[in-house]
């Protein structure tokens, strides 16, 4: 009997028949033909074509097992490392949407006879980090591509550093610290001299607490004092003024010009130390990831541009892994999966508001101030937390990005 003619009700309702998938145990992988029944199946292995195909499986059947199980596993990897590459997922997941395609390689002729002795193969030889769990088995992609690999040990390096940087400022503070405290004046050496008090016949003792206005005043009518001697004395020092007679008002001069002098080296000394403090916190909040929530990036991904997400602007709704975020597109308001390798930060017009996104004020919100297209540095000024008030003069575009304002 002859097949039914093209558009017949029985052809269409072949083909739609023939659409879905059907049961493993019925397709031939040798022949790449899908049977729909056991009977059908058995009607295909007693066929000529087959017998052939069975005839050259004979006479090497590991090489062509072989063969399958290489061709199975690169394609479901590439899958794996296509769709869940940054997360940790059911096999079984993974499994269903790889099956989907009806030309795949099936597992009934590979060296694998349950998806399970496959999900140990892959934790076994390290493709992949397996576990078990109640609810069945669950996988995570390893991706030991060599950029990756460089990546992380750039990683690893820039970690290393930042721990022998720290160990390095706390020295230098602690010298800074020790500096500060030996420059201080000895207490033994400035305190007046402690002598016993005695009293002569008919000598009247008196005493007087006088506040900082009535000190003040004390101090300007002894240099009143002390001028008028020395204007007595001039008359009989004519040739010249003694150094005896000038001694009170140097000496006094040069107590407050000691003063001075140590104030300006304490307060020198407390600027170095916050710019020490400042650097310390610059290494420790200096990080290879800078992804938060709320920020508006762009999109600078080439393998987007076909796509029309080139160069388009969104707002980070969930970060992943620290590296990986969730962006909803502004103007389509499609949703994306993109590294932040391939985002960049987004000024706002001035006056608008930032957030710093690493370095020394990492986390802080900000309002800006002024651009300098020439260094590509911004001016800001911090609106929150414990610098509040502080202006930044010089920090990079790349440390500082719009937030999406709640209105």
């Amino acid at each position: 009997m002859g097949k039914n003619e093209f558009l017949t009700p029985k052809a269409i309702a072949n083909r739609i028949k023939a659409k879905g998938l059907q049961k493993l145990r019925w397709y031939c992988q040798m022949c790449q033909k899908q049977c729909r029944d056991e009977n059908g199946f058995k009607c295909h292995c007693m066929s000529e074509g087959h017998q052939r195909q069975m005839q050259v499986f004979g006479e090497n059947p590991d090489r062509f097992i072989d063969g399958y199980s290489e061709e199975f596993e690169e394609s479901f990897m590439e899958h794996l490392k296509r769709s869940h590459r940054f997360s940790r997922v059911a096999a079984t997941v993974v499994w269903n949407e790889y099956i989907a395609n009806r030309h795949h390689i099936h597992m009934n002729s590979t060296k694998w006879a349950t998806l399970t002795d496959f999900v140990k193969y892959l934790g076994r030889i390290g493709k992949c980090k397996v576990d078990e769990t109640p609810k069945g088995w669950f996988i995570t992609f390893i991706d030991r591509e060599p950029e990756t690999l460089l990546k992380e040990g750039l990683k690893n390096k820039r970690a290393r550093a930042e721990l022998a940087d720290e160990d390095r400022q706390e020295k230098v503070l602690a010298e800074q610290i020790e500096r500060a405290v030996n420059s201080k004046p000895d207490k033994e050496q400035t305190e007046v001299e402690k002598t016993e008090l005695f009293k002569q016949q008919g000598e009247k003792i008196g005493f007087s607490f006088a506040t900082v206005s009535s000190k003040a005043a004390a101090d300007t009518s002894l240099q009143q004092t002390a001028a008028g001697k020395m204007a007595k004395s001039a008359s009989i020092f004519e040739e010249g003024d003694d150094d005896s007679t000038l001694q009170p008002s140097k000496k006094w001069r040069k107590e407050n010009s000691t003063k001075e002098n140590e104030t300006q080296g304490t307060s020198t000394i407390l600027a170095d130390m916050m710019r020490e403090e400042e650097k310390a916190k610059e290494k420790v909040n200096r990080k290879d990831y800078w992804l938060c929530k709320d920020l508006v990036v762009k999109v600078m991904s080439q393998s987007l541009a076909d796509k029309g997400y080139y160069k388009e602007k969104g707002v980070v709704e969930r970060v992943i892994s620290k590296y990986v975020g969730e962006i909803r597109m502004l103007e389509s308001n499609h949703l994306l999966k993109v590294d932040q390798e391939e985002l960049e930060t987004v000024l706002p017009q001035i006056g608008g508001t930032v957030r710093i996104v690493n370095g020394a004020y990492r986390g802080s919100n900000a309002r800006l101030l002024a651009i300098d297209t020439q260094k590509f540095a911004a001016k800001v000024q911090i609106e929150n937390g414990a610098f509040d008030g502080r202006i930044l003069t010089a920090i990079d575009y790349e440390d500082i990005c719009k937030i999406m304002s709640s209105s």
